[in-house]
């Protein structure tokens, strides 16, 4: 299955930069494994980036407020659907998805979104804020994870058999 790790934001924005960042760090190990884009792009932009994949893993900054900066929340794409909390990039992954449909592009049947908790995503030329950055590891680590056990789904044999029929 064709696999893309999407890391998205603004390297310039302080905590906004978590998802290209954790893409970045990616890049290399995942050669051959899974295409890793980074990209500030967000809504319809994103239809291009996606469109081809059959799974998806979405690397993204959030600020709820709900939750202690340096939180890693994970979201399927059937829950990406409910606002959760906004985002600088607002990818609307279920409109993509609905879009895609409609214009006949393949679009991930799969996709997960990494979404870290973060202080500040606006203030351009600030660091990652220290929470954000202790985070970074865990972020990269779980898409490891995402992208073994899937892998693991592939690789089992189908188990399924069909009555004898006697």
């Amino acid at each position: 299955m064709r696999t893309l790790v999407l890391g998205l934001g603004n390297e310039l924005a302080g905590d906004d930069a978590v998802g290209v960042l954790a893409a970045r760090a990616l890049r290399d190990e995942l050669a051959g494994r899974a295409d890793v884009v980074e990209s500030a792009a967000s809504g319809l932009a994103l239809l291009d980036v996606l469109a081809g994949y059959e799974q998806a893993i979405v690397l993204d900054a959030v600020r709820t407020g709900r939750r202690p900066p340096g939180t890693i929340v994970e979201l399927g794409l059937e829950e990406v659907g409910r606002v959760v909390a906004p985002s600088t990039h607002q990818a609307g992954l279920p409109e993509l998805a609905a879009v895609a449909e409609r214009l006949g592009l393949g679009f991930p049947v799969r996709a997960v979104v990494l979404a870290v908790e973060v202080v500040d995503p606006y203030t351009l030329g600030a660091p990652l804020s220290e929470p954000v950055a202790a985070a970074l590891p865990e972020l990269v680590r779980r898409v490891r994870a995402i992208l073994d056990a899937w892998a693991r789904e592939e690789a089992e044999p189908c188990t399924t058999s069909t009555p004898s029929g006697s």
